[in-house]
């Protein structure tokens, strides 16, 4: 977790840097600010400026480095209950084709939004309510 709060402050020198770099590249080249790149590399190094500032309080109030970051850890000691997960479960396929038909349907035709919302709402309850009925019901 120290590796990555240094890899976020290095990201956002970089960027601050690279703001600087391109504000007096646009100014040379074309006698003026170009506001849009400059403002969108201004706030990628604020974000990344807040994401190492968070990841830095967070490995402060924990105390310590975590298992992934010890030499000598065993695989183990990093291996937290991550939940129930359906390797079989076919939803989560039919859940992004519904976003699939969706955002075609901006692209090609307005009639296929409804389609997708409601092959999403279809698939939201297939995936919710799996373990409920069926071969793997509970």
């Amino acid at each position: 977790m120290r590796t990555n709060v240094g890899l976020w402050w290095i990201l956002a020198v970089f960027a601050f840097l690279i703001a600087g770099v391109y504000t007096v590249w646009s100014l040379l080249q074309h006698g003026g600010v170009e506001w849009v790149g400059t403002v969108a590399l201004a706030f990628l190094g604020l974000m990344s400026a807040m994401i190492a500032f968070y990841i830095g309080r967070v490995l402060k109030s924990q105390n310590g480095d975590l298992p992934e970051d010890i030499l000598t850890a065993d695989i183990d000691d990093g291996d937290p209950e991550m939940g129930e997960f359906s390797p079989w479960s076919w939803w989560p396929i039919v859940l992004a084709g519904s976003a699939a038909i969706a955002v075609i349907g901006l692209a090609v035709g307005t009639w296929l939004v409804p389609v997708g919302f409601a092959v999403f709402a279809i698939a939201i309850v297939g995936w919710v309510y799996e373990y409920y009925r069926g071969y793997f019901a509970r």
